[in-house]
């Protein structure tokens, strides 16, 4: 394999893939509450089968004084009219002081989902709904959720923090933890589905008897392929569960379209796979069915939240709105090695974006005028930089690539050890270090060109923006936990990073085993080497629990230990306080 064929390799996904390719159901109307039909109506006895809201219920986009509420309604066969679902809305879980109660109709241009978007509610107010119809007798479960507090009204914001949940991956035990948590809210940063087919990436001999593969079995293409797979996860107990008693609040990543996605393509997707804008469209038009947001356009989902007046909660499209192609290193191969010069043209050029202009602008007038002490982007992708010495890319891209070479790891062994003695010298302040020594740790790249790392001139560009400010970035896409101190390139400090790990999605393991003491030893190494790097865990599924105060932040890695079994126990594995 030369050189050009191993750097294509080197791509987020791959440093993650490899190893891992080797509900609420009917219920019976309560007497109390009465049917509109007459005693002679001619279906009285009709006896209805197979409908029911079985995908549960969920709650999404809380402010002050609204929140939406959603389910999904499957009609009996002998519904041949469009179903009318009502909603009730109360402050009781008895149902006995109901402040909003309205009806909706839903057909198949829905895929039969529901979500109304409730105003005039009180703020910092717990609120019970549910969801029935009148006619089958069906009714949902009951369903709990809570409007943002306003200035004054909280003094402290609980924030469980997700992403990459790949549902043949294994059991989302993750979600579990989240349902039973005390989170206020629960911040989704994308990959909430897997686009590939059954049997592919996430799927595993671990996976096999669990039976969660996907369906639909091909990889989806079409608006019917995407609401079958939205529906598949929907099927979950514990993400319905989750979905039940909080209120979520929701970015998409790549996986809600295609791996790697940018604005105008993705890494898989082929040109035999159809018109990637027409997929994206599909995508997009299901994940709003799915997971709805408060938007004025369904292509535009960043957006912003007020909690009590110290977090601004700023939600980015770092994805497909506006993104230009990733770079590649393999592109920058000559015969001689890597063209330098020319990569870092186009590496550093202020033109390449992420955000795109209009989302950029935005973020920069929502960082200007917010007074809020903490200013919280929700975001997709690593903000921090994740420079390696230049030296470990090839052995790294030949590893993420899937080569099986026994003497690889040995190699990357020897060259890591090698790095962190000189990196150990260089803060001992060793005189007798070589000027050729202090090259090979300083001569660092980013390995992600995914990341924000990708688009520097664009980060360097918010961080001004945040100035002066106390700046937070959520993160995930990378399925490992990270904490980070974000430094511009003026050396000041910019901020700080809280990075989940997956909800399933296989981490490094999958490349470098689960071997304790070999984990341990990648982690530590990778903290030392890379200069903002606080913290790694590189093989542990969680969630991040932030929570705010008006004058801290704190972040806790909670991780489960299984995804095998049921089991939706945590242990925390770091927790930081940023003043």
């Amino acid at each position: 394999m030369n050189n050009e064929q191993i750097l294509r390799k080197l791509s987020r996904r791959n440093f993650i893939r490899n190893a891992a390719i080797a509900g609420a159901g009917v219920v019976l109307l309560p007497s109390a509450i009465t049917s509109c039909k007459k005693d002679n109506d001619d279906d009285d006895e009709e006896t209805y089968e197979g409908h029911g809201f079985k995908e549960g219920v969920a709650s999404f986009d809380p402010s002050q004084t609204q929140i939406i509420l959603w389910t999904r309604y499957t009609p009996a066969a002998q519904e041949v009219t469009k179903p009318t679902i009502l909603l009730d809305v109360a402050k009781d879980k008895d149902f006995k002081n109901v402040v909003v109660s309205q009806s909706v109709m839903v057909d198949t241009a829905s895929d039969y989902t529901v979500h109304v978007d409730v105003s005039n509610l009180t703020a910092n107010t717990k609120y019970y709904y549910r969801f029935r119809n009148e006619k089958t007798m069906a009714v949902s479960v009951t369903g709990e959720t809570k409007t943002l507090p306003a200035a004054g009204q909280a003094n402290e914001v609980k924030m469980a923090v997700v992403s990459c949940a790949n549902f043949q991956a294994g059991l989302f035990n993750v979600y579990g933890a989240v349902a039973e948590s005390d989170a206020d809210v629960v911040v989704h940063l994308g990959d909430y589905i897997y686009e590939y087919p059954a049997g592919g990436y996430g799927a595993s001999t671990a996976t096999a008897n669990l039976n969660r593969a996907h369906k639909p079995v091909g990889e989806i293409l079409k608006v019917a392929d995407y609401r079958e797979r939205y529906r598949q996860y929907r099927s979950d107990e514990q993400l319905q569960k989750a979905h039940q008693l909080k209120p979520f609040i929701c970015v998409w990543d790549d996986h809600e379209v295609a791996n790697d996605a940018y604005k105008d393509g993705a890494e898989n997707h082929q040109a035999n796979e159809g018109d990637f804008a027409t997929r994206k469209l599909s995508a997009i038009q299901v994940w709003h069915e799915y997971l709805p947001a408060r938007v004025q356009d369904n292509a535009k989902i960043y957006r912003n939240f007020d909690f009590a007046g110290f977090v601004n909660l700023i939600m980015l499209d770092t994805r497909i709105v506006g993104r230009d192609k990733q770079l590649s290193y393999a592109d920058y191969l000559t015969a001689s090695g890597l063209n330098t010069t020319k990569f870092l043209t186009d590496w550093q050029n202020p033109q390449r974006s992420i955000l795109g202009a209009e989302q950029k602008s935005w973020l920069a007038a929502k960082l200007n005028s917010s007074s809020a002490k903490w200013q919280v982007l929700g975001n997709q992708v690593l903000m921090g930089k994740m420079f390696m010495p230049a030296e470990l890319l090839l052995i790294v891209a030949q590893i993420a690539g899937g080569s099986t070479d026994a003497t690889l790891l040995t190699q990357y062994n020897t060259l890591v050890t090698q790095l962190v003695a000189i990196k150990s010298r260089m803060l001992q302040n060793d005189p007798t270090l070589t000027a050729a020594e202090k090259a090979r740790v300083q001569n660092a790249l980013p390995y992600n060109l995914d990341a924000w790392d990708g688009y520097p001139a664009e980060r360097e560009m918010v961080y001004a923006s945040a100035a002066g400010k106390k700046l937070v970035s959520l993160a995930g896409d990378t399925h490992n936990a990270w904490y980070s101190i974000l430094t511009a390139n003026n050396g000041q400090k910019a901020g700080v990073e809280f990075a989940t790990a997956s909800v399933t999605s296989p981490g490094f393991e999958a490349i470098f085993g689960s071997n304790p003491q070999t984990v341990a030893s990648f982690e530590q190494a990778n903290a030392l080497l890379i200069e903002e790097l606080e913290y790694l865990d590189a093989s542990r599924r969680g969630y991040i629990m932030a929570t705010f105060t008006a004058n801290e932040a704190k972040s806790e890695w909670r991780y489960v230990s299984t995804i095998n079994n049921v089991n939706s126990a945590t242990t925390t594995g770091k927790s930081v306080v940023v003043v």
